[in-house]
């Protein structure tokens, strides 16, 4: 029996290994498909070679727009999909995204499919904007399936006349899933870690995730310092690395967390979980998202969450159930809820509670990968 052949492209190997871990072993396994691994090269994707057991092909991409580039990545994406002749390619990621459904579309492979984890283009502003929607729509024009992730990218790709192809949400939306055996609060392990830096002292707040403006958290540390005046048994945690190039933080904000001891940024964890479990609260004040998997994996922790009213995190919690949403960009809103989860332990405890419980009902990862290959056999010839 010939196997439908797919091939699974990101712009960078850590994607591969982020988002499709285990999950092009099972595939394989479990599906009957050949998976090939494409992205730019780099450890992360030998280690996807290694752990799921496929091919994997190295073909660099840059991130960022760089038109010379952005042709030879082309070029060399059309031969590989020449070589491979593929039943279907499945792109994620923005660069990796338009060049492979462009390449798959001139080698008239059979099956293209585009997940949109998220869209830039709603916070650019003007030629940027033009050409973040641009490049969407090629992506679109050239796709034969689009998958956004959630229902508020696909309210942005419909009503900003991205494409008017029919838009396929999975499931709930998420395209990774949670292992819920994994993210557990009550896991010895994680319980030894937390002990050591939990305060029982205080109200602990915590944010995960790169420390850069469009995450918000200059206005989470201008919210903090006035919940930490009023309410001085209270601290903010800071989880993530700072990134100085893209996207910096504001300088007054840089020195505020320098110079507070009620702030304390403890940069990248190759675990997050302890950190998790030994807060109070989750605070994600971002910009924009596509769909915020740490706002899953602390409510998996049984932590209620601050979130701002953007996609994905307003799909994810369910207002006064497993936390609250606030308008984006308010240092006040942001402030009073904060305010209002110190002043209130009894509410935050049974937000806590709801939390894990309805992050297993939709985000569970198997019910996620479910979703997927069903869809994969909806849209796949017979073999």
């Amino acid at each position: 029996m010939v196997r439908n052949k797919i091939l699974r492209v990101a712009t960078v190997p850590e994607s591969l290994d982020c988002f499709c871990k285990d999950l092009l072993r099972e595939l394989v396994d479990q599906e009957g498909y050949e998976v090939v691994a494409v992205s730019s090269p780099g450890p992360e994707l030998e280690v996807v070679a290694r752990r799921e057991g496929v091919r994997t092909v190295a073909v660099a991409m840059e991130r960022r727009m760089s038109p010379m580039k952005d042709l030879k990545s082309l070029w060399r994406l059309i031969r590989v999909f020449r070589r491979e002749k593929p039943a279907m390619v499945h792109s994620m990621t923005p660069k990796a995204g338009l060049l492979s459904m462009m390449a798959a579309w001139f080698c008239r492979v059979p099956v293209r499919v585009h997940t949109f984890t998220g869209l830039v283009f709603p916070t650019a502003t003007g030629l940027t904007r033009r050409i973040l929607m641009t490049t969407d729509w090629l992506t679109c024009f050239c796709a034969t399936h689009v998958i956004p992730e959630g229902q508020g990218v696909r309210s942005d790709l419909l009503s900003n006349h991205i494409t008017r192809k029919p838009l396929r949400v999975l499931g709930h939306g998420n395209v990774r899933g949670i292992d819920m055996a994994h993210y557990d609060a009550k896991l010895p392990d994680v319980q030894r870690r937390a002990a050591e830096i939990r305060r029982p002292e205080v109200f602990t707040y915590v944010f995960v995730g790169r420390l850069v403006g469009d995450k918000g958290i200059n206005e989470l540390v201008r919210a903090f310092v006035e919940v930490n005046r009023r309410c001085p048994d209270t601290r903010l945690i800071l989880v993530g690395p700072p990134e100085s190039n893209l996207d910096p933080l504001k300088p007054e904000t840089l020195a505020e967390i320098d110079r507070n001891p009620a702030i304390e940024a403890v940069g990248s964890q190759a675990d997050v979980r302890p950190w998790l479990a030994a807060a109070d609260a989750f605070v994600f004040p971002s910009y924009r998202e596509g769909f915020p998997n740490v706002v899953i994996e602390a409510g998996a922790m049984g932590l209620p969450s601050i979130v701002t009213d953007i996609n994905g995190s307003r799909e994810i919690i369910i207002n006064d159930e497993n936390g609250v949403i606030v308008p984006s960009r308010s240092v006040e809103a942001l402030t009073e809820a904060m305010l209002q989860f110190k002043r209130n332990p009894a509410t935050v405890a049974r937000l806590g509670l709801q939390a894990r419980s309805l992050i297993a009902n939709r985000f569970e990862q198997g019910y996620v990968r479910r979703c997927l290959k069903d869809f994969y056999i909806e849209i796949l010839p017979n073999k």
